[in-house]
């Protein structure tokens, strides 16, 4: 068994669950991609992707892009300030960062090409007999 806490898995389950959904994937990847998190103590609210920037283009309405945002930050997976009437938003690379850590510590490394053509290369001697 994993030496993975309890909360862990939780946190993590509830990540991918989030993650599931191919609308709020779309709006992950273009947190994590695009929208920078702001400064400390800056004013580049400008800089950051505001809540409706997020949800453009995937032809949803406002009301279920707002849904995916929401359910999103529950996750963890992005963080909200609010600047007067705009929302800005974030990916949350803590979760980016639990994420890859727990995927890279489960991967196995890719096969070489040469091991893979040897092993065509005995399966078709074995086939040919």
């Amino acid at each position: 068994m994993s030496n993975i806490c309890d909360d862990e898995v939780e946190r993590l389950a509830g990540a991918f669950a989030a993650l599931s959904n191919p609308q709020r994937l779309r709006m992950f990847i273009k947190l994590a991609t695009t929208c920078c998190a702001p400064e400390a103590g800056s004013e580049q609210a400008d800089e950051c992707c505001s809540a409706g920037e997020v949800g453009a283009g995937l032809d949803l309405a406002a009301s279920t892009a707002s849904h995916h945002l929401k359910e999103l930050r529950r996750a963890g997976l992005m963080h909200v300030e609010r600047h007067g009437r705009r929302i800005d938003c974030w990916a949350s690379q803590e979760t980016l960062q639990r994420l890859a850590s727990f995927l890279s510590a489960w991967a196995k490394p890719p096969r070489t090409a040469g091991r893979a053509l040897s092993v065509r290369r005995v399966a078709r001697r074995g086939g040919d007999r």
